[in-house]
């Protein structure tokens, strides 16, 4: 096992330095990200936190080969993942000066804990009803920032994907998709927050990070002293999801 190998498998994420594939890819995605963040049905779709942050799930333009504006989607991840069949759009992640503001919607305590806690979470796993259902087995998590910023960067919560996945999957439900794991998450989650570093991830164009699917991870607020262009600060995410379900287990 390789150096690299070895940092994914003990922290659960590793952050690529810049590459030239990566930061040409960047390039040609971020006036589509722009447009996207700008067009008026997409931002009534998915703009949150009082106008602080665009989640912008699926909107990026980009092929099934994940190639957009004539520039393929390589990168050095492919010596830790294997790429899946197919790319899906990539989510188009923006954040604005002020984040997180309280949305009308969003209870004292639930915006406390994302100002607190960088709304702290593991992908694929919905709030219905005030329960925790896994309603998407994804591969892994690979995130690129589109434009240069130092704000809101991710957070996770090193080595936090060994405790994570030996609760989620200590009882599955034989289809796994649905599955509640209400008590599972919740209470293994404040011991990640006792038990593990967390570690800011600032990252430049032309870099990369992948995440372990069951890696706990989240946004830090906006801080004064931080800076973004105008259009925000602009992270793209892919995340993949298992043809077969039953293979999310497998850490």
């Amino acid at each position: 096992m390789d150096d690299l190998a070895a940092r994914f498998d003990r922290d659960g994420f590793v952050v690529f330095d810049h590459d030239p594939r990566v930061a040409r890819w960047a390039a040609a995605a971020l006036p589509f990200a722009i447009e996207a963040s700008r067009d008026p049905q997409l931002r009534e779709t998915w703009m949150r936190q009082g106008g602080t942050w665009f989640v912008g799930v699926d909107v990026l333009l980009n092929g099934a080969d994940g190639a957009i504006g004539g520039m393929p989607l390589e990168g050095p991840w492919d010596r830790l993942v294997a790429p899946p069949p197919e790319w899906h759009p990539a989510q188009v992640s923006v954040t604005y000066p002020g984040y997180p503001r309280q949305d009308a919607t969003e209870s004292d305590a639930a915006h406390r804990f994302r100002l607190r806690r960088d709304a702290a979470h593991v992908d694929g796993l919905h709030l219905e009803t005030g329960r925790r259902i896994l309603r998407e087995a994804h591969m892994f998590i690979l995130g690129t920032p589109l434009n240069e910023s130092d704000a809101s960067p991710l957070v996770v919560w090193q080595g936090s994907h060994r405790p994570m996945a030996a609760a989620l999957t200590a009882d599955l439900a034989p289809g796994v998709i649905g599955t509640d794991v209400t008590e599972a998450y919740t209470q293994t989650r404040a011991e990640v927050f006792e038990d593990c570093a967390r570690v800011e991830v600032p990252m430049r164009p032309g870099q990369a990070v992948l995440l372990n699917r069951f890696l706990l991870h989240g946004v830090a607020p906006w801080r004064a002293e931080m800076r973004a262009p105008p259009e925000g600060r602009m992270m793209a995410y892919f995340r993949p999801e298992f043809a077969n379900p039953r293979l999310w287990p497998d850490l």
